[in-house]
């Protein structure tokens, strides 16, 4: 190990050189001390319960035939990183020379860059409460100095250098030896590199995942496969993961509370202006359109409650970074309450004739019971998620929760509700079923999306998902088809207008918890 009054220095490029940092784990050095482990937290005040950089262990074989396979784990510093396209206001962000670094001050803390890190990297620091990982040591980098992972490695097992200098001993290790990357099929151009590392500690689900750990515990929600059989889709795997640190989700009941809000907001004001505009309209349409506002405050609400800086919200509005889709759907929520504000204002003060006004809200309202599915995609790390029906699903389901809210509400009593807006509540219904149950039951492009929907219709989410989709789907579907067949009274479209706003919650919350219950690193 280096004397401390010499510090290690890394080689820096010459005047004007392109620069490209990377990092080469050499599995063959690694004798999993934990020294970098140790060297990150002291570096950088990293607090207990987080980590910057930690090294997994899978114990491989049976006995007595067990070989340990270790892992050092940490920021992937991507060339295409979905934590930088995703996050709203630019608190990650990536350096010419390649590293992905972050800013504490200006992170709002909606953990949308966990969501879309497909290696786990990224936590929230429970002091700053921002969002941090490992930097490669920026400040030391700058200074000319190796990261302390580097400096303390007493095997040398981590080497980093300019990949785009061919004298790098990072460039030479990468052109001469087989070296891997963790999922390449993410295309997020990764410059962490792998030498020998084992396939079962490179594939976060190619071991099997028991609750309790030889010198750690799993975060209580955070996947596990029971009681440490191997994970489904590896029936004869002798590979148990022996140390890992917690993982948690980190969207929780409140992401999927405000998918359902959005979508009775929304369904409910566009519901309203199409009814209206097919010569149906009554008194019913203010109460409808203040509905709309009221959940759409909820909307924001939870929210901004999800966030770790809630007092930072507002800057999502003043410094958007714009490829973020949650930053584009803050613009597309506030935009959509001001036109049915403004459309509930000129109501209020008998003002008719404001279809034009209806027509820019009915569109807002459409992008905005959407606009999810395109944040949902940019979650790179969720491939449950990464469905391209699901912009129409969305759709539908706005459509099933602003029908059901005006049976409910609008059409409660003994007078006949519009037909046509059962009619439009049963097909929204038989597509959400159709879509939720494709979801769970259908084929799935990747393993992980597979495991995730495993989840969700057989394991932790699994009564959940059955009950949205029984009570959110086909029981209020046979109730309307009953009171248009004349078979049912009006009672069975309230009860059917209840089950939907009731089912698509619990379906919701399903959907979005298990969609983060398949590991990622």
């Amino acid at each position: 190990m280096r004397a401390a009054a010499e510090p290690a220095r890394v080689a820096g490029p010459t005047a004007g050189a392109p620069v490209l940092w990377a990092k080469v784990i050499d599995h063959r050095k690694c004798i999993g001390c934990h020294a970098c482990t140790v060297a990150c937290k002291a570096e950088h005040g990293v607090p207990l319960g987080v980590n910057r950089t930690y090294v997994k262990q899978v114990e491989v074989g049976t006995w007595p035939h067990v070989r340990r396979h270790f892992q050092v784990t940490r920021c992937n510093q991507c060339d295409r990183p979905p934590c930088v396209e995703i996050c709203p206001v630019t608190a990650m962000f990536r350096r010419p020379d390649g590293i992905v670094d972050f800013d504490r001050s200006v992170c709002i803390g909606c953990k949308a860059c966990i969501a879309a890190c497909p290696y786990d990297a990224i936590y929230m620091d429970p002091e700053s409460g921002s969002a941090e990982k490992c930097n490669f040591c920026t400040h030391r980098i700058d200074l000319g100095l190796e990261p302390a992972c580097v400096v303390v490695c007493p095997e040398r097992a981590i080497v980093v250098g300019n990949l785009l200098d061919p004298t790098s001993e990072v460039s030479q290790l990468v052109a001469r030896e087989k070296v891997e990357v963790r999922k390449p099929e993410k295309g997020t151009s990764p410059k962490l590199f792998y030498v020998e590392a084992g396939e079962f500690t490179l594939v976060p689900t190619g071991a099997s995942l028991p609750p309790m750990h030889a010198y750690s515990q799993q975060r209580e929600g955070y996947p596990s496969w029971g009681d440490g059989r191997p994970a489904p889709h590896r029936t004869a795997a002798a590979a148990l993961l022996s140390y890992d640190v917690p993982h948690q989700a980190p969207w929780d009941w409140r992401v999927s509370g405000y998918t359902w809000t959005k979508s009775v907001s929304t369904g409910l004001y566009g519901l309203s202006v199409l009814l209206g505009w097919w010569g149906l309209g009554g008194s019913w349409q203010l109460g409808a359109r203040l509905g709309a506002l009221v959940f759409l405050a909820l909307t924001a609400a939870l929210l901004v409650a999800d966030l770790k800086h809630p007092e930072r919200f507002w800057t999502i509005l003043v410094r958007p970074q714009w490829r973020s889709w949650l930053a584009r759907g803050a613009f597309l929520l506030v935009g959509f309450g001001l036109v049915a504000g403004l459309d509930v204002g000129l109501r209020l003060v008998g003002v008719r004739g404001g279809q034009a006004v209806e027509g820019v809200g009915l569109v807002l309202a459409v992008l905005a019971a959407v606009y999810t599915a395109f944040l949902f995609a940019q979650a790179k790390a969720r491939d449950l998620w990464q469905s391209p029906l699901l912009p129409v699903h969305l759709l539908a389901q706005a459509v099933v929760a602003g029908g059901g809210a005006l049976l409910v509400t609008a059409f409660a009593g003994p007078s006949d509700p519009p037909g046509g807006l059962v009619w439009v509540y049963l097909g929204a219904l038989a597509v959400h079923t159709a879509l939720a149950l494709s979801e769970g039951l259908g084929r799935h492009a990747t393993e992980d999306g597979r495991l995730a929907a495993w989840q969700m219709v057989r394991g932790r989410w699994a009564r959940a998902y059955w009950l949205g989709v029984g009570m959110g789907g086909i029981l209020p579907g046979l109730a309307s088809a009953g009171w248009l067949a004349g078979v049912l009274g009006w009672e069975a479209l309230v009860v059917a207008g209840l089950l939907g706003l009731v089912g698509l919650l619990l379906y919701e919350h399903a959907y979005v918890q298990a969609g983060q219950a398949v590991p990622l690193s």
